[in-house]
């Protein structure tokens, strides 16, 4: 059923963005407050600490992430020789 694997994928996508997205609104929210607390308004201060934060983020999810998506590709793979 190719519906059924464009809505699996799409679901993975969801669930392997989210920690990410996670993490750079958490980190986006703590820099906003510390620069409302400071009064320091430079963009390279709002951007590079959460640029930094999700560089890391993906370094240590890569493995996870990657497996998922090995694992869902190898699940079409799998069901698409079961249909023929």
């Amino acid at each position: 059923m190719p519906t059924g694997a464009a809505i699996e994928a799409l679901w993975l996508v969801g669930a392997l963005s989210l920690p990410i997205l996670v993490i750079a609104a958490v980190v986006g929210l703590i820099v906003a407050a510390l620069q409302a607390a400071t009064q320091i308004q430079d963009p390279t201060v709002a951007h590079l600490p959460r640029l930094i934060v999700v560089i890391i983020a993906l370094a240590a999810l890569g493995p996870w992430m990657a497996q998922e998506i090995a694992r869902f590709g190898e699940r079409c793979i799998i069901d698409s020789a079961r249909v023929r």
